[in-house]
């Protein structure tokens, strides 16, 4: 129809209501400052950048979820997909002259170009970790700590965080001799918790004996200090031994501190970038299809941007855990006052007096009496305060009715 024009959003874009906008918004604000007391200074990246920083961070195949765009210049641009691979870059650029370790957090929005369902969407908001400069098992075990510690901070707490072990991942899928394109479709039914699919995979290509073994182990293996003495009698090749071991120790020192309750070890897990060299963690809660959070070690990412340097960290999914909160912090009533009279220089000043105390306050300036002021409060979950007129002297004739 000619002059229609289309109001709607795209698909895998939403709006955020007032409600939801505030619990955002909260929600991030919570999360920084926890961040920083734990020593995590906050960054804050361009929206798009050249398309070479986010190449630089996945594999060609990945290139497909990016929005990519061309300036008047000619050169090729791209919308964020993540946060770890700019911060990789700010810190080889900007950051490079300082002492590392560098504990570094964000909140940010990102925008991946994949198909839209529950818990998937095509801009969403993250917040999240890096620690660059710190290799070895006391930086995995600090992350992983964080990582519950801050769920816990988010509000949840039937939650689970499965930890892997990228090298070992990669040494089966590298011993099974295969074109990359079937390793991809191995790869995805693993992230995918595809145990059907996966089996097709293994009859598909006639694998066997030890091949068949350890693709059925990686998805399948889960628990805790047992799961890891089947792996290691399992995956006994090459660096898989050593990459076991860390694990492990890794393993004990979040249960020596209290957190064995929220962990498992789960070596089927690989993520979504090909940047991660060894432990890798992702955080799940019942209901949920998708991970609530997810991160690891990534070795190898700031050497591409020329600052070789060992790194680790994780990121959270806002939107999902505002879906797992099973109460989130502002989507029910506003907290707070409705200030309310017939002396509008009086119920703005005793509106400045409450916002003064860091309290919320709707100014009403449409009920005629009392009882209105009273039902639009009653409505939006709000105490009233009507203020009665000032007197000569600037006070109010009486106190207002709280």
């Amino acid at each position: 129809m000619a002059g229609y024009l289309n109001f709607q959003v795209p698909a895998g874009v939403r709006d955020l209501l007032p409600p939801e906008a505030t619990a955002l918004r909260e929600l991030e604000q919570e999360l920084v400052a926890f961040f920083q007391s734990w020593g995590y200074r906050e960054v804050l990246t361009p929206t798009f950048e050249f398309v070479e920083t986010f190449q630089a961070g996945s594999p060609a195949g990945e290139e497909g979820s990016l929005y990519k765009f061309i300036d008047r210049d000619g050169r090729v641009l791209a919308l964020r997909p993540e946060m770890t691979a700019p911060i990789a870059r700010l810190v080889a650029t900007s950051l490079r002259r300082e002492d590392v370790p560098l504990r570094l957090c964000y909140r940010a929005g990102v925008f991946r170009y994949e198909e839209p369902r529950a818990g998937r969407l095509r801009e969403f908001h993250q917040a999240g970790v890096e620690l660059i400069g710190a290799g070895g098992e006391a930086a995995d075990a600090e992350i992983i700590a964080l990582a519950v510690e801050t769920l816990l901070k988010a509000g949840l707490q039937e939650f689970r965080i499965g930890i892997g072990q990228v090298a070992v991942t990669k040494g089966v899928l590298q011993d099974l001799e295969l074109p990359r394109e079937a390793v991809a479709q191995i790869k995805a039914a693993l992230a995918g918790k595809d145990l059907v699919g996966l089996e097709g995979l293994i009859d598909g290509y006639n694998l066997k004996g030890r091949k068949k073994r350890h693709l059925e182990l990686l998805a399948t293996l889960h628990g805790g200090k047992e799961a890891l003495e089947e792996a290691r009698t399992n995956f006994n090749r090459g660096g898989a031994i050593a990459a076991l071991a860390g694990l492990e120790r890794v393993w004990k020192a979040l249960a020596a501190c209290g957190l064995e309750k929220w962990l498992f070890i789960d070596l089927g897990i690989l993520r979504d970038f090909d940047y991660y060299t060894g432990i890798v963690f992702e955080g799940y809660v019942p209901g949920l299809g998708v991970p609530v959070c997810g991160g690891g070690r990534y070795d190898d990412l700031l050497g591409r941007f020329g600052y070789p340097c060992p790194a680790t960290g994780f990121a959270l999914g806002l939107e999902r855990i505002l879906m797992a909160r099973s109460e989130v912090k502002g989507t029910g009533q506003d907290e707070g006052y409705l200030v309310a009279g017939r002396d509008l220089a009086a119920v703005l000043r005793r509106a400045r007096e409450l916002h003064r105390e860091g309290t919320t306050v709707i100014i009403d300036g449409q009920s005629e009496n009392r009882r209105q002021a009273a039902d639009r409060a009653a409505a939006r979950g709000l105490a009233l305060v009507w203020v009665e007129p000032l007197t000569g002297t600037g006070e109010p004739q009486g106190k207002d009715d709280v």
